[in-house]
């Protein structure tokens, strides 16, 4: 904050005293908002997306249910921003919307349920997730999309999931036509129920008619009828063909080789299909086994339909002829074979013929075969500028498991059940995933994110990347805390500070319950790093004591309020008996005030809206004032909200005279002389945007000694327009200042020291004013002017304050201060000297940095008074009333580092400053900067279940692993991470463990690693533990001898480690956290090898994630086993060797010598 100046001489200081709090009114206005209106059986409303093109601006909203209540194809509607008009133009697309070849089933396929932009192409897209397909009878959902120009017009449909009805297929139908089939229609009326079910086209399934008794006959080719239609006219004039016997294997003979001709049409690579209907025994049974093993040959499959009317009308025994069609038939006979009662029940077994032709292997979907068939692809969509792709969400995949599709350009990416699979862990099928889409972008990497928000009944969210070969990674992922919340089933990532780099991930979970029971919902923030997500809290919304579904839409908005951060627009439409609201939330650095700046609530634009707040859109500016405007959709409306410029307002104020002489007294009130001065106060303000420059409407009262002392129960001054201490009056502010005069008085008063203080209040005049002030900005300011002081003849105190501040801490940019939870004081010794005239009104401010806030002072005297008036900034009254001439006032004011807000340097700026001119002021600032570490109190342990291992060189080596049990003895250890009170989001723990020797020997073979439940620990483990597959199958393993003498350890410097690398995310203060390892000892290894005793060793190291930042003390941890091997003989160090042989001939001089002194030589 400032310091205001008035008239030259005298100092005038502002300060805030508040803003404008809990004002529910900030800059998205409600006065003029337009309310679009649409069928709401339609649900119009469902979404909206704005848009321009060169005709004008437009809301596009979706309408889901258009064609209720005949069918629900859905629709989209345009919507003029600009005129008058509030109706809005369908732009009828439901019937535009098609894939070609394909049997298209349009009905309730949902258009406009989903609406996206794609930016980077200038083009918009639509999606209708419930369009079908039918292949055969059977209908499939894959979903399709649809771009749109810029004027709507519906470009091509994709369906990146549509489904391939079993390719081409050939079927050829063998009828019996001898004397025995009676009557003949039933067969007829067969061909016309079975024709239908099949998907007739060049492209897809041809069919042709040979009709036998004696000979077989066409009556017609497959290439012969198209459509079918045409297929449906040929077969219904077929007339019976009679003869006396039924050589039904000539007839498949027949068929086999000219049916399948392709000179009749057939095509290469088509699957071939021949059904057989006859009544009787064949009359050429002897060649039964030479056709039927032609026909297998062919690949040729064969249903056999056994009409069993004229047996039974002569009371024929069946057997034989079930027995020879049963023969026709391919295996197994159970799906291939049918047998009816008489000509007439034919029709009966169509259903189910066409079903069982549609499902042979290789050419249709059935079964266990649904992948993408019910996909439902379009449920939800987004799209990235930065990789030019289209990220589609696909809830229906893999049996309601969900999957993601991506898109760029015509390449089209389905990512498999298996990509996914690990992080869902979908035990039930039904996680939805690709329910919401968006990316992340930390500036040179992009994150997918997808949610699930029935994933384990409480939700999830999962953070992706997509390599070269369309391989997708998982990098992190997120639960919901509550059951049913639907965690994940809406999401926005947000930059807040637009500097190109996501901050922030947006989680709506809109059914989120309260403790009372009701819908509240809850939308979680999340901050990024490298796609790791750390949970920040979550928005402060709606009442708990009512339902409200606070999350069910969430918007960025560019910059609402043009302070250069980027909010959020968030719907509740449930709130208030379903009439709904939006809340408000501005962003601040990179992260988001979780506060609401405003609620709009629907009851309040129109008494009848529903569902206010159900969808929402503000990309654009739709009005032309620069500002973005927010669209709302509700049940059957579309409200638009324009946003208002934002006005800040200041007031200055100079007096004259500066001082007040209480001598002087030149007014006369009342009749009584009196000591008086005028104040000046002027009104200017900035606007934003710049244009159009307001003016603003704002009211604003004066207030004269605001801040009574105990000492004065009434004001010092009074207005003499009122005689009252309290003035309001009203302004129209523009960016030219508007000065006004105010004439005081002042009332007899012991107090005439400290200055008379003049409180400013602004507040605006009207709710629905447009500029509006800004929230943020100071709504009150204090100016003071002083009372005559003894400066001498001319009035004017020229002071020469000298500062000086000294610390005992020692800190340099190599060596920083590290603090600690037990060690957050920083204290700094002051010294004010005054070497000239008296300083009235002297004081230190000292102004810190947000990882600092202010203790105490001490010695505690009347000399010196400190209070904190703004914020980061705490100012000392010193010498009060006046710092005299060679006058010096010592203290010592104390900080302590803030363990909510961690910076890597602490700076305090201190200024000596009073009322009076300053000779030298620069020895008045002292600005001091210390570098800064936190000991983040990061506690590394760990245990084992054994400390020593004894290998028995008499024992046998084991080289055929069955179990674990043949490997060695168990080797667990469990490390513990405990925290201190520093909240520390993010952990890196990294377990190296020894595997092999450096002559290639297995050392310790990781079995299993567990992590405690809850989620905060995570271990990528995949590629480290049980290699082998021990249990699944045997395997053989080798020993080769190995010499250990003289290795203390083997450990990552004598041996080969594979590492263990964990994440330890949304930790709690004073928790811990605990990753067990369970290995086995290769005792092979150390039976063959020669050694006395060697420490197997793995190290454990723990950092933090800015570890420049937040140290740990201890972070690396041995944990050490001692394998030691009895018998062995140990080698003698050469040194002991050369001492002994030096000591032995030291020893036999010395006896030499003896001998000689005692003269035994010489008698």
């Amino acid at each position: 904050m400032e310091f205001f100046w008035g008239n030259i001489c005298l100092v005038v200081t502002l300060i805030i005293v508040d803003s404008v709090g809990q004002s529910r009114c900030f800059n998205v206005g409600t006065a003029g908002a337009k309310v679009f209106s649409g069928p709401a059986a339609e649900e119009f409303g469902y979404t909206v997306l704005q848009t321009t093109n060169h005709q004008g601006k437009w809301l596009l909203v979706g309408a889901p249910w258009s064609g209720y209540s005949r069918n629900t194809k859905g629709d989209v509607y345009k919507c003029p921003v600009t005129g008058s008009r509030t109706s809005c133009d369908k732009l009828n697309l439901q019937d535009s919307v098609s894939i070609p070849d394909v049997r298209n089933v349009n009905d309730n396929m949902r258009l406009g349920l989903t609406l996206t932009r794609m930016p980077g192409v200038n083009d918009l897209m639509m999606c209708g997730p419930l369009w079908g397909q039918l292949c055969g009878t059977q209908d499939f959902y894959p979903g399709i999309c649809a771009k749109l120009s810029p004027l709507f017009a519906p470009q091509p449909a994709f369906s990146p999931a549509v489904q391939t009805c079993g390719g081409p297929m050939d079927i050829v139908i063998v009828l019996d036509g001898s004397n025995s089939i009676y009557p003949w229609e039933p067969m007829n009326h067969f061909l016309q129920k079975l024709i239908p079910a099949l998907d007739i086209g060049p492209k897809n399934t041809q069919v042709s008619v040979i009709q036998y008794a004696v000979d077989p006959q066409f009556e017609f080719r497959l290439n012969e009828y198209k459509t079918k239609d045409e297929v449906m006219a040929a077969a219904s004039a077929i007339t019976q063909m009679y003869g006396h016997s039924t050589n039904t294997f000539h007839a498949i003979q027949y068929a086999s080789q000219w049916g399948f001709n392709q000179k009749n049409g057939a095509r290469p690579g088509a699957a071939k299909v021949m059904v057989v209907v006859t009544d009787g025994e064949s009359h050429d049974m002897a060649f039964r086994d030479t056709v039927i093993e032609e026909c297998e040959r062919d690949g040729i499959t064969r249903f056999g339909i056994a009409v069993l009317g004229y047996y039974t009308r002569n009371n024929i025994d069946t057997e034989n002829l079930i027995k020879e069609i049963k023969s026709i038939a391919s295996l197994p006979t159970e799906k291939f074979f049918f047998n009816v009662s008489e000509e007439a029940a034919l029709s009966t077994i169509t259903g189910a013929l066409g079903n069982r032709i549609f499902n042979i292997e290789g050419t249709g979907k059935g079964g266990d075969n649904f992948k993408m068939e019910m996909s439902q692809v379009g449920f939800s969509a987004h799209y990235s500028s930065q990789q030019d792709v289209m990220m589609l969400g696909a809830v229906g995949a893999y049996a309601w498991s969900g999957t993601v599709v991506h898109q760029k350009g015509s390449k089209v990416d389905i990512f498999p059940f298996s990509a996914f699979e690990g992080a869902l862990q979908d035990r039930n099928h039904s996680s939805l995933l690709g329910y919401a889409v968006t990316t992340l972008n930390d500036g040179s990497t992009l994150y997918f994110v997808a949610g699930a928000p029935r994933s384990n009944h409480s939700g999830q969210v999962i953070v992706y990347t997509v390599n070269a070969h369309k391989q997708t990674a998982i990098i992190d992922s997120e639960r919901g805390k509550q059951i049913g919340s639907y965690f994940g089933s809406i999401l926005c990532s947000l930059d807040v500070d637009k500097d190109g780099v996501t901050d922030l991930l947006l989680v709506g979970a809109p059914m989120f319950m309260s403790e009372l029971k009701r819908e509240e919902g809850r939308v979680y923030l999340f901050s990024v790093t490298k796609g790791i997500l750390n949970e920040q809290g979550f928005l402060d919304g709606p009442s708990p004591t009512e339902d409200a579904r606070f999350g069910m839409a969430i918007s960025a908005i560019p910059d609402l309020n043009l302070d250069g951060f980027n909010d959020v627009v968030v719907g509740a439409p449930l709130e208030d008996k379903q009439k709904g609201a939006i809340y408000i939330y501005n962003g601040e650095k990179k992260t988001l005030n979780k506060q609401f700046s405003q609620r709009i609530s629907g009851s309040k634009l129109d008494p009848q809206l529903q569902y206010f707040g159900r969808s929402l859109d503000s990309y654009k500016d739709l009005n032309g004032d620069t500002l973005p405007d927010i669209s709302v959709g509700a049940y059957g409306k579309v409200v638009q909200l324009w946003s208002r410029g934002v006005a800040s307002v200041t007031a200055t104020a100079s007096f004259n005279p500066d001082k007040i002489n209480i001598f002087n007294k030149p007014c006369n009130v009342n009749g009584r002389k009196l000591s008086c001065f005028n104040a000046n106060l002027c009104f200017r303000s900035s606007f934003r945007p710049a244009s159009p420059v307001g003016p603003v409407d704002v009211s604003y009262t004066l207030t004269l000694d605001a801040d009574l002392q105990a000492s004065r129960v009434t004001s010092r001054g009074l207005f003499t327009k009122n005689n009252e201490r309290l003035l309001t009056e009203n302004a129209q502010v523009s960016s030219t200042p508007l000065c006004r005069d105010y004439q005081v008085y002042v009332q007899e008063t012991p107090d005439f020291v400290n200055s008379l203080s003049l409180k400013v209040e602004i507040e605006q005049s009207s709710a629905n004013a447009n500029p509006v002030l800004n929230k943020f900005s100071p709504s009150a300011t204090q100016f003071f002017i002083p009372f005559t002081k003894d400066c001498g003849a001319d009035d004017v105190c020229i002071s020469d304050l000298v500062l000086s501040v000294k610390t005992d801490t020692k800190a340099s940019s190599s060596a920083p201060v590290l603090v600690s939870a037990n060690d957050r004081e920083l204290s700094f010794e002051v010294v004010v000297r005054n070497k000239k005239e008296n300083a009235y009104n002297s004081r230190v401010s000292a102004t810190f940095s947000s990882n600092l806030y202010y203790s105490s002072v001490s010695p505690v005297t009347d000399s010196v008074k400190c209070t904190s008036t703004q914020t980061q900034t705490v100012t000392c009254l010193v010498g009060y009333p006046a710092l005299k001439k060679n006058d010096e006032v010592k203290f010592q004011i104390n900080f302590e580092y803030s363990l909510d807000q961690l910076q890597n340097r602490a700076d305090v700026k201190f200024e000596a400053k009073s009322d009076g001119k300053e000779e030298r002021p620069a020895d008045n600032n002292v600005d001091i900067s210390i570098p800064v570490q936190y000991d983040a109190g990061i506690v590394l342990s760990r245990q084992s279940n054994i400390n020593f291992y004894v290998a028995n060189s008499t024992g046998a080596v084991v080289t055929t692993l069955k179990t674990l049990d043949d490997i060695g003895p168990e080797f667990n250890f469990t490390v513990k991470v405990s925290t201190g009170n520093f909240l520390v989001n993010l952990l890196y723990l990294t377990i190296a463990v020894p595997v092999a020797s450096k002559g290639g020997n297995q050392l310790l073979y990781v079995s299993k690693v567990e992590t405690q439940a809850g989620g905060s620990v995570s271990c990528d483990s995949s590629s480290l533990v049980d290699p082998l597959k021990i249990g699944v199958k045997d395997h053989r393993v080798s020993f080769s001898e190995e010499s250990f003498r003289g290795t203390e350890k083997l450990d990552c410097t004598s041996a080969k480690c594979e590492s263990l690398k964990c994440i330890l995310k949304d930790t709690k203060v004073q928790s811990d956290y605990f990753v067990t390892v369970r290995t086995r000892i290769w005792s092979g290894t150390f039976i063959s090898a020669t050694y006395q005793s060697v420490e197997l060793t793995s190290s454990v190291d723990v950092e933090t994630s800015d570890p420049d930042l937040l140290v740990i003390g201890l972070k690396q941890l041995p944990v050490v086993v001692t394998v030691s091997k009895p018998g062995e003989k140990g080698d003698v160090p050469v040194g002991v060797i050369a001492g002994s042989v030096i000591g032995g001939l030291l020893l036999l001089a010395l006896a030499v010598g003896l001998l000689w002194k005692v003269g035994v030589w010489c008698n």
